[in-house]
């Protein structure tokens, strides 16, 4: 584990200070109250509102109340009453939605949990996190602080990667790392099952994957009988995220993989995307896989893909709508941009999701994911 932030505070009359860790990037905080099991919950919600980190030094079983205790309190906080004003924007729905995301995690991240130098918690009744802490942390020679906030997201992201996501479209498992973004989202796959390759690709077995992740896609180009697929990713947490998948399901063999920016050197066949559908901006380096901060990776697809296509080859845009019901970018702007790139459509299928949030109406922006349809955009060059 490389990190060279330290954390300070006041320990029974003495400072201290040990090594801080945030996978969000999260510098570490000025104010840190040391607190134990006596500490109400009222108590710690409100320091955390402040702006105060909480090092907890008592049971850990105690601390995970503690942290839905205040969870409790920071979702029944309500908005003071104002007189009732006509229905706001979707685009309006969204930025609250994401404002109050934001806040609620910067509080319950101020409960704060240490590690030895080898992963273990010296906390009593602590969990056996030495594997989840190992698969993103790495190894480690120095004591550390983090969130137990985040220690829960390693132990989830722990339990994704060893019994992996069932991808019914391919009749496989994918098995997700902390910080790659899982593959829960069926449709998107089925559509690329579904399509119909390019003639040119029975003769020219060649394809690009642009921002594998998981390495799904290249998998399911892999499995319908590409022999040779080049998967790319900036992160080198995702490529051996795809290179485990891959090697799980036997086609390795089948797939290059690379660390760059979208394209590789060359031409191909067939060339598969499906970038993060919301041109916003992540607030976490963990975000990145779902937010695209003004269409970034989206553009450089369309205006660099006709250059790394054969003769006779597609594109295969995989994108859904939701931006555009929540009004962060329109259907003529989408289509101004393909033009502009020196593309056509050749065809478009779309799918309707069927995840849980389809159905919650209790969800902000339930009216916009109830309307959301996921397309695979066939394009070709002009």
């Amino acid at each position: 584990m490389n990190n060279d932030c330290m954390i300070h505070w006041q320990e029974i009359g003495e400072e201290k200070s040990a090594h801080w860790h945030s996978e969000k990037g999260l510098p570490p905080p000025k104010r840190v109250q040391v607190i134990d099991d006596r500490m109400p919950a009222d108590t710690a919600y409100r320091l955390a509102c402040e702006g105060t980190a909480l090092l907890w030094r008592g049971d850990f079983q105690n601390a995970r109340q503690l942290l839905q205790a205040m969870a409790r309190r920071m979702d029944k906080k309500k908005p003071e009453k104002k007189p009732k004003q006509p229905s706001i924007s979707p685009t309006d729905a969204f930025h609250r939605h994401r404002l109050s995301q934001s806040q609620r995690a910067r509080v319950l991240e101020k409960l704060l949990i240490p590690f030895n130098a080898d992963h273990s918690i010296p906390l009593r009744r602590a969990p056996d996190a030495l594997t989840a802490c190992l698969e993103t942390y790495g190894p480690c020679t120095e004591p550390y602080i983090a969130s137990l906030r985040e220690l829960q997201g390693l132990i989830g992201a722990h339990e994704w990667r060893k019994k992996g996501i069932e991808i019914p479209a391919l009749s496989i498992r994918i098995h997700p790392h902390y910080g790659v973004f899982a593959p829960i989202r069926n449709e998107y796959v089925q559509l690329i099952v579904q399509a119909s390759p390019p003639e040119l690709l029975a003769t020219q077995s060649t394809a690009f994957d642009i921002g594998t992740g998981t390495g799904v896609l290249a998998a399911a180009l892999a499995l319908r009988g590409v022999r040779h697929i080049i998967a790319t990713d900036q992160d080198p947490r995702a490529l051996s995220c795809a290179r485990d998948n891959l090697t799980r399901l036997n086609v390795l063999s089948q797939v290059e993989l690379m660390q760059t920016d979208l394209f590789p050197s060359g031409q191909a066949a067939l060339i598969v995307c499906n970038p993060p559908w919301i041109p916003a901006r992540p607030s976490s380096p963990l975000e990145h896989a779902i937010f695209d901060p003004e269409s970034r990776m989206l553009h450089g697809f369309l205006h660099r893909l006709s250059a790394h296509l054969l003769p006779g080859g597609e594109g295969w845009l995989i994108l859904s709508d939701f931006a555009e019901h929540l009004g962060l970018r329109t259907r003529e702007e989408l289509l101004t941009t393909i033009d502009a790139a020196g593309l056509r459509v050749l065809d478009r299928t779309e799918m309707k999701p069927c995840h849980p949030r389809v159905s919650d109406a209790s969800d902000p922006l339930h009216k916009a994911r109830a309307a959301e349809l996921t397309s695979l955009w066939r394009l070709a060059a002009q």
